[in-house]
């Protein structure tokens, strides 16, 4: 291989990694000057040249020329007789330019420098993306799905960088195949093992407020504020927004006219039920709008504990607690307190708190019920068993253990 085939190959690789001329002729210098080191030794004085846009290269070795018999160092200085044959004009004290060939190295040190070269462009390479990404952390990445494997899903972007799904940043409903398309937001760049590994998510909260900034233009241009996100991907979302201008209505920008701003979210997400609600210093007022759809009778805080007693008519209790308890965990995490609900009942009619049956049932077991409403034995037997397991993380076997307890008070 000669010099302007080995420049060729070169050029070819800087355009394929998408390196820079100036980083690709300090990378190609450092290496020929590591090369003619390695040869000539330390002390020598040697010089290149790399143009990479003409694809030539030369290579130098600069020495003083002496008088014959007098040379005390061959790397630095080379005898009048020898210098004069190549340049007829030249005289002592003198210096003495001399091209190397790159064939004078050999095939072996010609491969082994091509290999440094590729070690330098990898590890620049990994430098580039990790500087890339680093300052990307909370933007939103669109991707191709290259691979998919059973814990995560490999991403190229669209200049064949390779970026990671985990299966715990995916909502429990996305499905992709190879080649499909999709959205996320940059979660964390780190370096490992001297690899950059950057890191996707979609179930993040800072990925639905990024949506909102693309499908909102108020939010994006800061006249609409989201104070709070809170989310249980693929099932449910609050977000808890406010304006400074009294004349935009927060949560009717962000919903749009007739949802058309929030159903492009709401596809983005698998039809995660999203509640924008309008943020207030009114911490009861905030608790009650956290707590939508249901309608809240009255609140009792208690601060100095951070919860809050939450009283609901029968019929809207189920509405506050939600399906698997989303909405009650949800408005609890949007709000900072934890919310303990009670029903509020017109009728007159016996009824036993739950505290009462510490001697009968485990204290977890009622920490769990209060949990989701069922703060009374009454409130327990008016559910169901299947409707109990559904709301509650106990087994069927111990609510039927309770059901019998509490009928057993009953009788």
């Amino acid at each position: 291989m000669n010099a302007d085939e080995l420049i060729d190959s070169f050029s070819d690789f800087k355009d394929i990694k998408n390196i820079d001329r100036e980083t690709m002729m300090s990378i190609l210098e450092d290496v020929f000057h590591g090369m003619l080191t390695r040869k000539f030794g330390e002390e020598s004085n040697c010089d290149v040249i790399v143009n990479t846009d003409k694809g030539h290269l030369e290579l130098f070795r600069y020495r003083n020329v002496v008088e014959d018999g007098k040379v005390e160092d061959p790397n630095n200085e080379i005898e009048f007789s020898l210098a004069v044959r190549q340049i007829p004009d030249i005289e002592v004290d003198e210096e003495f330019a001399e091209p190397v060939q790159i064939e004078d190295f050999g095939r072996r040190a010609i491969l082994s420098m091509r290999q440094n070269l590729v070690a330098k462009i990898s590890e620049l390479e990994k430098e580039t993306i990790y500087e890339k990404y680093k300052d990307r952390v909370g933007e939103i990445i669109s991707g191709e799905v290259h691979q998919i494997w059973k814990r995560e899903i490999l991403i190229l972007d669209d200049d064949g960088n390779e970026l990671v799904l985990p299966r715990s940043e995916q909502i429990p409903s996305d499905f992709y195949k190879k080649g499909d398309s999709l959205n996320a937001v940059v979660a964390k760049v780190e370096m490992k093992n001297n690899n950059p590994t950057i890191i996707l998510s979609r179930t993040s909260p800072v990925f639905l407020s990024k949506l909102f900034e693309r499908e909102v233009p108020e939010v994006f241009d800061g006249l609409i504020t989201i104070k709070n996100i809170v989310r249980e991907p693929g099932e449910r979302a609050k977000v808890a927004v406010e304006s400074y201008d009294d004349r935009v209505d927060p949560v009717g920008a962000c919903v749009g006219m007739k949802g058309s701003r929030i159903h492009g979210i709401v596809r983005e997400l698998r039809n995660e039920n999203i509640d924008v609600i309008n943020f207030t210093g009114n911490i009861p007022l905030y608790i009650s709008r956290a707590l939508s759809p249901a309608k809240v009778s009255s609140i009792e805080l208690h601060e100095d504990k951070g919860r809050a007693s939450v009283y609901l008519k029968p019929d809207q209790v189920s509405m506050a607690i939600g399906k698997g308890g989303h909405n009650i965990k949800l408005a609890g995490k949007l709000t900072g307190f934890e919310l303990d609900v009670f029903r509020e009942s017109t009728e007159e009619f016996e009824d036993v708190d739950l505290d009462e049956f510490t001697d009968e049932i485990d204290s977890w077991i009622i920490d769990e019920l209060k949990s989701v409403g069922c703060d009374t034995a009454k409130s327990i037997l008016d559910l169901s068993v299947a409707d109990l397991v559904s709301r509650t993380d106990l087994e069927q076997e111990t609510i039927e253990e309770v059901i019998s307890i509490l009928k057993t008070e009953f009788e």
